[in-house]
């Protein structure tokens, strides 16, 4: 049974059966799958990651905007969670998430929060917030509430619709498949030099081989990674025969193409503190991480790095099929820098397979 607290004008209604009560910040009325940050900075870059497509994100630090809204920092061109909660957001914040019609709220025990979903799991809610909302709207939002499973397409919702070309200067052709793609991890191959044709999630392995790619990357991206049947089909045809990249999904894309499977975490990670430990150096290094799946059977690939925290896979590799994943985010957009190199080693592949020509 649903309790209903006092009078106010934002509630969340979660799937163990709580309504809290809120302050609204931005109106409406949405719902999905109830997630956390730990990140204490970043609250731009994590906004507009759209790994968080259909997720509603809590903020574990207490005050988000403290500096501003700057777009140079934005990750994709939209917000991407359906909702933010956050212990108390600035006025610029909850102008810009407003402007974006994504529901925000605050004035809420975000420790209440948090806690329940380490606990719990991550788990269906609604939100319901603004003039004349009510308890009984965030109950119906969360019953109607799909699992992320459920979003058999949602590659469709964060991909570019065309291929779009990015250049560096030659140094490199990257096909890049975009399963929700930060605008940080073109980026970071544009700037190393690379020239990075983006190709929708559902693109087809002839697509992907008119610009006879060096490497072939998949990105990150939201869902359930099994409903990415396209991207693994792509992945099966080059496996072999061209270098292949991921980060976050496409680590997991890359290991269910190959003969590996992955799994639904609790609560997953998403924050910018995560240790990995690289099992051939035994170096550790901070990460910056936001998923909520992961691999569980690596197949033919070797596992190199795993998180220090829960020994979840973090890298994979194979020299024989020339392959290097990573489940953490190397291009640290928030977060910390120790693992940048990671793109020297893509495009150290790249340099491996193309031919010398004479002087």
């Amino acid at each position: 049974m649903y309790t209903f607290l006092v009078m106010s004008d934002a509630y969340i209604a979660l799937a163990d059966g709580r309504v809290l009560e809120a302050r609204a910040r931005a109106p409406g009325r949405t719902r999905g799958e109830l997630v956390f940050t730990t990140a204490y900075t970043g609250y731009e870059e994590s906004l507009t990651d759209p790994s968080y497509a259909e997720q509603v994100l809590t903020f574990s630090y207490p005050l988000i905007g403290n500096y501003g809204v700057r777009s140079e920092r934005f990750e994709s061109d939209s917000v991407q969670p359906r909702a933010a909660i956050a212990r108390e957001l600035t006025e610029d914040v909850a102008a810009w998430l407003e402007s974006q019609n994504v529901p925000a709220i605050d004035h809420i025990d975000t420790r209440e929060i948090v806690t329940t979903v380490r606990e719990e799991g991550a788990m269906a809610c609604g939100i319901a917030a603004g003039e004349n909302a009510t308890p009984e709207d965030a109950v119906a939002e969360m019953e109607a509430c799909e699992p992320m499973s459920a979003h058999v397409d949602i590659g469709a919702d964060v991909s570019v619709a065309e291929p779009t070309v990015h250049e560096g200067d030659g140094a490199a052709t990257v096909a890049l498949v975009d399963c929700g793609a930060k605008g940080s991890i073109i980026s970071s191959l544009t700037d190393r030099g690379a020239d990075v044709t983006v190709f929708p999630y559902d693109a087809t392995a002839d697509d992907v081989a008119a610009v006879d790619p060096d490497v072939v990357f998949v990105s990150n991206g939201p869902g359930d990674p099994e409903n990415f049947v396209a991207a693994q089909e792509l992945i099966e045809a080059f496996a072999g025969e061209v270098p292949l990249a991921g980060i976050c999904l496409g680590q997991q894309i890359i290991a269910s193409a190959l003969g590996g499977s992955t799994e639904k975490m609790s609560f997953g990670h998403r924050g910018v503190n995560q240790p990995v430990k690289d099992l051939r150096t035994e170096k550790v290094v901070m990460t910056t991480q936001n998923h909520g799946y992961t691999v569980d059977d690596t197949g033919p690939l070797e596992v190199t790095q795993v998180n220090v925290n829960d020994d979840t896979v973090e890298g994979l590799d194979s020299e024989e099929l020339d392959v290097i994943t990573r489940q953490y985010h190397p291009e640290a957009n928030p977060g910390p820098h120790d693992s940048l190199g990671f793109f020297d080693e893509v495009l150290a592949m790249a340099e491996s397979r193309q031919p010398v020509t004479a002087d």
